[in-house]
């Protein structure tokens, strides 16, 4: 045991009576899923800024001299750290000016606000992280201010480790696997230390973000290495560098290292919601992320996760969601090239895609013979092997188009050019396997040589189904009379009607 683990221990040892002093301990939570091992929660969303910083920070200026708190502080945050200095402040009575970069959100900069009050002045500095710390730094020399890190000071991590204090005060260990995430290493560093003082047979695995592995950059490198970029999908985790102390302490501690995808991530934040009903942020579910990757791998453990912070932007929410999986399956995105003619779609949809769970259509005319049609699924991989097996079977040119950047972002383009008589409807159906099939079935039988020309829907996970669906015709008495035989309900759809334009008005007679 190093010298410098041993101060670590101390450290955490005497910030307990600070840091109790503040706030109750929050509690510990068994995750209320199916999986092949137990899965306990740290519910740090549950503190007094809905994360956990505020320990360390708390911490290490409840320690400052007289004169030290004259004089006042300086931090750098964009997040839950900028929080939990503003709470110090207030609590302590200590002046405190804090560096956030101009594009942090506004309900960021309100909360830091509503926890400082008067005791903090927030100076917006700089597009990046980086930028707002620099600035930090320069007010540091010039002022004399002592400047509080946000993770690489002993005390920080003092503070941060109380939380595995309270793990262990539970009373619900030993645990085999504690999943600690790390983004400068502070919070994972003390957890460790105290974790594994207490449950000696303890595995510590680290989990870091993919495009944030700084930890992992420092390993290989032997010493603290700059990342050129840090992805910020997981915010609170986004750091370019590992501390100093950090870095050998994360050395000597963490037994393994697993890294997850923004996917991932998303997928947990998902399940913790469908397990517990938590929303977590999303560098918050990082260990439950790396919890369900390992899956069996963690067969009959006792497993520990931190839930570290709940401070997300609401508009997050929706990316999330759009990246999460359907039914516990994976999205996938496969792009089919068939002929431009009436009925083509239907034909596949009964021959290929039968038995998997369409999430996405999305499809605009750009060519008078073929149709490229992008159809998002909910599958797993043995069910996505054998839909690609159909599709090959049937002769069906199509390719894998996940992740590319026109289907991420919906771009659905089509040559208005090829368009002869084009009617748009606002389609609402239930949101079950068949619904859309039989509405796709009824379209034949009304449609007198229509052809689908746009079709545009996304899975929202409602009961109802909403699609933008564009049908063109040969000419406007064949619109019309499409008009005039389609119901404004059926089987499988609650409702269809013609979407307000020139167009339609025109076919409407």
């Amino acid at each position: 045991m190093s010298s410098l683990l041993d101060q670590l221990f101390e450290s955490i040892l005497m910030a307990r009576q600070r840091v109790y002093a503040v706030a109750p301990a929050t509690p510990l939570e068994e995750m209320n899923a199916n999986l092949p091992f137990r899965l306990f929660l740290k519910r740090e969303d549950l503190g007094p800024i809905k994360a956990y910083k505020w320990r360390g920070s708390y911490n290490r200026m409840a320690m400052l001299t007289e004169a030290e708190r004259k004089v006042g502080v300086v931090s750098a945050s964009a997040g839950n750290h900028a929080q939990g200095v503003a709470l110090a402040a207030s609590l302590l009575g200590i002046n405190a000016r804090i560096y956030m970069p101009r594009p942090t959100p506004q309900v960021k900069q309100e909360a830091v606000k509503r926890f400082g009050g008067e005791r903090v002045e927030i100076i917006l500095h700089g597009d990046s992280f980086d930028e707002a710390s620099a600035a930090a730094m320069t007010d540091v020399a010039q002022s004399g201010r002592t400047f509080i890190h946000p993770y690489d000071d002993l005390d920080v991590m003092g503070g941060q480790g109380t939380l595995a204090d309270e793990i262990v005060m539970s009373g619900q260990g030993p645990f085999d696997v504690a999943l600690l995430q790390i983004g400068g290493g502070g919070m994972a560093a003390a957890a460790a230390c105290w974790l594994k003082r207490q449950y000696p047979g303890i595995r510590i695995i680290g989990v870091e973000g993919n495009g944030q592995a700084c930890m992992t950059a420092a390993n290989k490198a032997g010493h603290p290495v700059s990342l050129e970029k840090a992805d910020i999908f997981c915010d609170g985790t986004a750091v370019k560098q590992a501390g100093n102390l950090t870095y050998e302490l994360c050395r000597e501690l963490i037994d393994e290292y697993v890294s997850v995808t923004n996917d991932d991530v998303c997928w947990a934040v998902q399940s913790i919601w469908e397990a517990n009903r938590i929303i977590v942020e999303t560098s918050g579910a990082m260990g439950v992320a790396a919890a369900l990757k390992l899956g069996e791998k963690l067969r009959g453990k006792n497993v520990l996760a931190v839930l570290s912070g709940a401070n997300i932007d609401f508009g997050k929410l929706g990316y999330i969601t759009r990246n999460s999986q359907v039914d516990g399956a994976s999205r996938h995105y496969i792009r089919l090239c068939i002929p431009e003619k009436p009925g083509a779609l239907l034909d596949v949809l009964e021959n290929a895609f039968g038995e998997e769970n369409i999430i996405e259509f999305q499809y605009g005319k750009t060519d008078k013979t073929k149709a490229w049609f992008t159809i998002g699924v909910a599958a797993g991989e043995q069910a996505l092997a054998g839909l690609a097996e159909k599709l090959s079977q049937l002769n069906i040119q199509w390719e894998n188009v996940t992740g590319h950047e026109d289907v991420s972002f919906r771009v659905i383009r089509y040559e208005a050019s090829l368009l002869a008589n084009p009617i748009f409807l606002n389609l609402d159906f239930y949101e079950r396997p068949g619904a859309l099939h039989d509405f796709l079935l009824l379209l034949r039988n009304v449609a007198d040589c229509g052809n689908i020309c746009y079709f545009n829907y996304a899975y929202t996970g409602e009961r109802i189904g909403r699609a933008l669906l564009g049908i063109d015709f040969p000419s406007e008495e064949a619109g019309r009379n499409f008009l005039k035989g389609l119901p404004d309900h059926g089987t499988g759809f609650r409702s269809c009607r013609a979407v307000n334009g020139p167009a339609n008005e025109r076919l409407r007679g």
